[in-house]
């Protein structure tokens, strides 16, 4: 039987305990106010520290924090000192904020906050700043956001890779002009803000897609100013809408299948082997330790990215295969099909949306032998449930129905009446909280008749949330 799991606690400072209970009490990411006014006035104040660096942004709908560590590999890989910034985290602030590859230092997340928080009080009593400033405080994720371009800009990094949090246009990190332009693909998620369809959403997204920020931003021996928009694959009107961007400010346009993408794939042991083409020419041989054909495509497209911020392209030959092999072979992605125990082996994932859930089943059918997964879903309102329930049903023979921490989440109660609407009743458990609702998953997968075939699973899926909690509960707990 498995071994009862106990709520753990990280320890931390009284100092970034502080910090982070400061951070917490300003409006959630949920709540929004579009808006680069806000922001602008905070950077403006800080001395413009997201133009001390060249940035590569990337938004999209799904894929854009692995893609976001895909360029940041490969970037080091080639010498250069990077920052990245992501989100949401998984299982610790200070993950948002990453230099070098490790995440911020508690005490320089720490020393951050109380160098810029003077300014953010100047913003939120509107007494510094464009006119409207006043009576909307600075949120959360864009102070987070400016404690980023301040700890890059100090560091200093030779290049920003930078994750937008939603849409585009007014997402707090556009506040940056983006040397490249990553837009990975686009499907319908947080429609209530970003639009009904995918040509709006998309042209929400496109935002990031602006004329060159010139030369003086660029680092020495870098091609000239103009921007690059990296579109990953995408629906048809998603595509016309990223285009039609790119042409009204004369941005130069890379689009997976003409200009580069996954040529060759095959499961391999731990990932998959791959072969791409790139801006430059073909890599040939590339291990990704990744389960998917989503995840080769993220490759391609951060690829391409690095190719083009290092002004590789057509006739240019490829960048150095052998960098490019051991910096994917280095990719880690947490939270994104990760194993985090066996016996029964646990898979956890950060799907949210019926798009990445369809991405991850099929990863699961193609890189996994179970023949029998139990599912273990969490969810946040606001999210088209009922999809990713369908999308899980043929995949799961049965799913525990629980609720992670976020002020978001959906009731367990409600979100089981959704599952047995799917599943039927003698295939939907309901446990509130999710250490019960995982030690029950474990149960089900340990009675089951495939076990001793190796045969028999747990998915932890619905919420980035769900998937970090869950993670922080089954650490340590391999076997």
């Amino acid at each position: 039987m498995s071994t009862p799991l106990s709520h753990g606690q990280t320890a931390g400072s009284s100092e970034l305990a502080r910090v982070e209970q400061a951070l917490l009490a300003r409006w959630p990411e949920s709540r929004l106010e579009p808006s680069l006014t806000r922001i602008t006035a905070l950077v403006d104040l800080l001395g413009s520290p997201h133009r001390a660096m060249p940035v590569i942004q990337v938004t999209g709908t799904n894929g854009k924090t692995t893609t976001a560590r895909m360029v940041d590999e490969l970037l080091r890989g080639f010498g250069l000192r990077v920052g990245r910034f992501t989100s949401p985290h998984l299982t610790m602030m200070r993950e948002r904020i990453v230099l070098e590859g490790e995440p911020i230092s508690a005490e320089r997340f720490v020393e951050v906050y109380d160098d810029i928080a003077p300014y953010v009080a100047m913003v939120d009593a509107g007494s510094r700043g464009p006119a409207g400033s006043a009576g909307v405080p600075l949120s959360f994720f864009e102070v987070v956001v400016a404690m980023a371009y301040a700890a890059f800009a100090d560091a200093p990094v030779d290049v920003a890779v930078i994750e937008v949090g939603m849409g585009g246009t007014w997402d707090a990190t556009n506040v940056a002009d983006a040397r490249i332009a990553v837009v990975t693909p686009v499907a319908l998620d947080h429609a209530e803000y970003l639009g009904p369809d995918v040509a709006t959403i998309a042209t929400e997204k496109a935002g990031i897609i602006k004329p060159g920020p010139g030369d003086d931003v660029l680092p020495e021996g870098s091609p000239d100013g103009g921007v690059v928009a990296v579109l990953a694959h995408q629906p048809a009107g998603a595509l016309e809408a990223l285009v039609r961007r790119a042409i009204e400010v004369d941005a130069t346009v890379a689009r997976e299948g003409t200009e580069f993408g996954v040529l060759e794939r095959r499961v391999a042991v731990g990932g998959q082997q791959v072969r791409l083409q790139g801006l430059g020419g073909e890599y040939p041989e590339v291990f990704l330790p990744l389960f998917g054909a989503h995840q080769a495509q993220n490759a391609a497209v951060a690829l391409a990215a690095v190719e083009a911020f290092l002004g590789a392209g057509a006739g240019s030959g490829p960048i150095d295969p052998e960098v490019v092999r051991a910096a994917f072979a280095a990719v880690r992605s947490p939270g994104r099909l990760e194993r985090v125990r066996s016996s029964p082996a646990v898979l956890v994932d950060a799907a949210h949306n019926p798009a990445g859930m369809t991405a991850t089943v099929e990863a699961v059918r193609e890189s996994f032998d179970f023949t029998r997964l139990v599912g273990v879903v969490g969810v946040v309102r606001g999210k088209d449930v009922a999809g990713m329930l369908a999308v899980l049903e043929g995949l799961c023979a049965e799913l525990v129905v629980t609720q992670n921490s976020s002020p978001r989440a959906m009731p367990a109660d409600e979100l089981g009446a959704l599952a047995v609407d799917v599943f039927g009743a003698d295939r939907v458990s309901v446990h509130p909280q999710l250490v019960d609702a995982l030690e029950s998953a474990m149960e089900l997968a340990e009675a089951g008749p495939d076990d001793a075939l190796g045969g028999s699973g747990v998915l932890v899926t619905g919420s980035v949330i769900t998937a970090g909690e869950a993670r922080d509960l089954l650490a340590g707990r391999s076997s």
